[in-house]
């Protein structure tokens, strides 16, 4: 019976550390090297809303994403908007390439490790694109939205 308890609390603690962050959570810490090769961290953008954007140059979604983020960050940027892409790429020059075709012109960052790099692991990431909405305080108010409703909250939010 001992061992049954133990497992099942080992099993739950697993899950809890992989767990995604949750709506009202503030935002996990994520430090990275972006495309230029210096680090970025999230953080630094408290003040802004931002979108944490995990995508990979191989997902078509992902690449269908990049279009339509392109414009919503033209026209919010200058007003506090944010974009922190990271991308699960293991293929360095697929990236950047991808970032070229896209026209991608937001923050971009990658970490070695594909599915398993540390920043998927510690968000949970499961499938691609995964996105969360933060709140100028750097709270987690939407996950995964589209592109009407980050044009919502920001319209709101960024009077």
């Amino acid at each position: 019976m001992k061992k049954l308890f133990l497992s099942v609390l080992l099993a739950i603690g697993l899950v809890t550390v992989n767990a995604q962050p949750k709506i009202g959570d503030t935002a996990p810490e994520i430090v990275l090297k972006s495309l230029a090769g210096k680090e970025q961290g999230l953080s630094t953008l408290k003040g802004s809303y931002v979108l944490v954007d995990f995508w990979a140059s191989w997902c078509a979604p992902c690449r269908k994403s990049n279009k339509q983020l392109g414009p919503i960050f033209e026209r919010y940027h200058k007003k506090g908007f944010e974009i922190f892409g990271i991308s699960l790429d293991e293929d360095v020059t697929a990236w950047k390439k991808a970032v070229a075709t896209d026209k991608i012109n937001w923050i971009q960052t990658r970490q070695d490790g594909g599915w398993n790099a540390p920043v998927a692991l510690a968000w949970g990431i499961e499938q691609l694109p995964t996105s969360y909405l933060l709140d100028k305080n750097g709270k987690i108010i939407s996950i995964d939205p589209s592109a009407g409703e980050i044009e919502l909250v920001l319209r709101q939010g960024l009077k």
